[in-house]
């Protein structure tokens, strides 16, 4: 790897860094420059505004998702469904990743101003709905699942968990509200999936697909 491509990694490990600390509203480029521990000079060589760098980082942790993605291809659909719904699950004492999908929400709200952010956004959003869909209609067609509308199905999933995610962040700090995520996760589980699941299919249990995220993220 050039040693270029070396400091645009560090440069977007510390955007994400800056987002937890600082949040989106306040963040400068000074942040960032701190904690990739790079002078403001390297960022403006690689970006010229702020607003690039964040429209970078944005299509860089999309492609990171839509990477993860791949390789849970060969996956049983109803593994990969599972394991779909449980990205969306953090708990209270995931206080880093609290603060990023926080100045991520800040950022969102940037969307109906900003043509370049809300592009990053509605990519994002049909990544979402569309690898969901996938999943139901590949279910379906290997007998997985009973028939269903996948892209409506995949519509209700997807708005559901980001309501859920969106009420956690905002309603959180010690309320019941803390574990949020794994309540609606649970109840689109029994309440959604399983109503569809074909006779003899069983859905893998959720801690263990959330355990084996947790291994994930730490290796």
């Amino acid at each position: 790897m050039s040693g270029e491509s070396v400091a645009g990694d560090e440069i977007l490990d510390g955007t994400h860094s800056a987002l937890c600390t600082h949040g989106y509203a306040d963040l400068t480029m000074q942040d960032i420059a701190d904690e990739c521990d790079r002078s403001t000079a390297l960022l403006h060589y690689h970006y010229d505004t702020k607003e690039d760098l964040l429209v970078a980082f944005l299509d860089h942790i999309i492609g990171e998702y839509e990477e993860k993605l791949a390789t849970e291809t060969d996956d049983p659909p109803e593994r990969r469904l599972v394991t779909f719904l449980a990205r969306f699950v953090y708990t209270p004492d995931e206080d880093r990743r609290q603060s990023f999908h926080l100045a991520l929400l800040e950022m969102r709200s940037q969307g109906p101003f900003n043509e370049r952010i809300r592009a990053e956004l509605d990519r994002s959003d049909e990544v979402l709905r569309g690898t969901a869909a996938e999943v139901l209609r590949n279910g379906t067609e290997a007998g997985v699942f009973e028939q269903v509308d996948p892209d409506r199905t995949a519509a209700l999933l997807v708005a559901a968990l980001d309501g859920a995610r969106t009420r956690q962040i905002t309603l959180g700090d010690g309320q019941p509200e803390d574990t949020y995520t794994r309540a609606v996760v649970e109840e689109l589980l029994s309440q959604v999936i399983e109503p569809i699941l074909a006779d003899g299919v069983e859905l893998p249990p959720l801690d263990d697909v959330l355990a084996e995220l947790s291994r994930e993220e730490t290796s």
